[in-house]
């Protein structure tokens, strides 16, 4: 479906929620690292907590579905758009809340987070310098780097439940695994995360952070819109591999001749084969078909079924 009206008519919703003047009909895309994709039904931004937490709870007292957007990386958004509200979080406050640990607010970005830290010379988050999105949406993905979990740095993390009351939750109770935590499965919406910091040399941070994103540049597709990896890399105890192919999505679709292969506007990146790149016009249609022939061509190929790490979002056509 494309083009739709919205699904829910909501009047007085701006008045309810006490936030600025909310949008009907949003186009998604500008707030997506691939570009494209569909409108949201209603659509606001969130300046602090408080007004996310009051967002919250008016949609659901109302019954609309919410849907959390953070800095609009690992989603891909239907051409058909997504029903209900969609809030971003975007207060950007971060603090030294007590010795050793750091409060940042869902908006803030992790590069953001990385300079702040960095500048004040506090180690643990230097390795993420680089990093696309927001801190509620790493935190929601429990984002990964170089066999590094986000998780291992989170101290606590501060959630408005659904009816927008407020719950905190050190990080043994979140159920982080790769890819996972349990906002993904309870409807809660990340307020701040609290991170465990040690002071360290600013300079060393500088070089490990320049390392970071060096890598990255040489590894990654930066320079087009994208969504980060799209799949989950295989376990190897769980899968099968040839002995001379590593335990990587990318090196499996590109051994299945897959590089570089192009579906409308969306190609596999010559790059990073785990990369799907999104040239003028592309669609989520052309994207999402892409990313099923990955999946069934390293399937019959390898025998190895590819799991989604990016996030589908509303409606696909």
């Amino acid at each position: 479906m494309t083009n739709a009206e919205p699904a829910v008519a909501w009047p007085g919703a701006g008045a309810a929620l006490q936030v600025p003047a909310i949008r009907a009909r949003e186009p998604l895309a500008p707030y997506t690292t691939f570009r494209i994709g569909g409108a949201a039904d209603w659509f606001c931004d969130a300046p602090t907590a408080g007004d996310l937490r009051s967002a919250v709870a008016a949609a659901t007292g109302a019954g609309v579905p919410v849907t959390v957007l953070g800095g609009g990386s690992n989603v891909l958004i239907g051409d058909g758009g997504v029903r209900g509200l969609v809030v971003r979080p975007r207060e950007r406050r971060i603090e030294l809340v007590r010795p050793g640990i750091v409060r940042a607010s869902a908006g803030v970005t992790l590069n953001g987070l990385v300079r702040w830290t960095i500048g004040r010379g506090l180690a643990g988050l230097e390795g993420w310098a680089g990093t696309p999105g927001t801190v509620g949406g790493a935190v929601y993905g429990n984002a990964h780097f170089r066999d590094r979990l986000l998780s291992e740095v989170v101290a606590a993390v501060g959630m408005a439940a659904p009816d927008g009351a407020e719950r905190v939750a050190p990080a043994g109770a979140m159920a982080f695994g790769y890819d996972a935590s349990r906002l993904q499965q309870t409807g809660e919406v990340a307020l701040w995360v609290e991170f465990a910091v040690a002071e360290a040399d600013p300079a060393a941070l500088r070089a490990r952070a320049r390392e970071a994103l060096a890598y990255r540049k040489r590894t990654q597709p930066l320079s087009v819109p994208s969504a980060g990896c799209v799949f989950r890399n295989p376990e190897p105890r769980n899968s099968i591999l040839p002995a001379d192919v590593p335990a990587s999505a990318g090196a499996l679709i590109d051994r299945a001749g897959l590089k570089g292969t192009a579906i409308g506007s969306a190609r596999v990146s010559e790059r990073h084969a785990n990369f799907i790149v999104a040239g003028p016009g592309a669609t989520a249609r052309d994207v999402r078909a892409l990313v099923d022939l990955c999946r069934v061509r390293v399937k019959a190929t390898f025998g190895v079924v590819l799991r989604r790490e990016v996030v589908y979002l509303g409606e696909f056509s």
